[in-house]
């Protein structure tokens, strides 16, 4: 077995990021072999200048898009996500935690539906607050959009940093 391969389609065929454990457990290699074949596999995809590469969230891996080549997708990707809805969940993730009452008071009473579709897609979690929810974006928040991390902090710079390339 290719030990390289085996962990390539693992990651591949996952729907979301994956610790070393669950690609070892999957694949019944080690640890150590599974850490191996994702450096290789970063360095192979880093050196073909591909348009994917792989992604540490957290302590989850991921094979992701790079972001150079995002663009190319966008036909793809706008039916599942309008412009709107991509609007509201800028928002959110640049302001979270958020109420979705403030929300609604910034954005119009639209966000409803929108935060209904960012949730149905689990890229916003929603939590009783009171006689609101209180909205954060979600680990496949971060997976959906390329973000390597999940921290308020990370999200914060990665939207500043696609806001600056916006103007440009």
């Amino acid at each position: 077995m290719d030990k390289k391969g085996a962990v390539e389609a693992a990651l591949f065929a996952s729907a979301k990021g994956m610790r070393v454990i669950d690609i070892a457990n999957q694949t019944g290699m080690s640890e150590e072999d599974v850490r191996v074949s994702l450096k290789t596999l970063s360095i192979e995809y880093e050196r073909m200048g591909s348009a994917i590469k792989v992604a540490k969230i957290d302590a989850e891996y991921a094979l992701q898009l790079r972001e150079e080549y995002a663009h190319y997708t966008e036909r793809f990707t706008e039916a599942e996500i309008s412009k709107g809805v991509q609007r509201t969940a800028a928002v959110i993730a640049y302001h979270q935690p958020i109420l979705q009452s403030e929300l609604c008071r910034t954005l119009g009473p639209r966000v409803y539906d929108d935060v209904r579709r960012l949730t149905e897609l689990d890229l916003v979690v929603a939590k009783p607050k009171g006689q609101t929810l209180e909205l954060t974006t979600s680990k496949k928040f971060a997976e959906h959009y390329g973000i390597e991390g999940t921290s308020k902090a990370d999200i914060k710079k990665w939207i500043e940093k696609m806001d600056k390339k916006a103007q440009t």
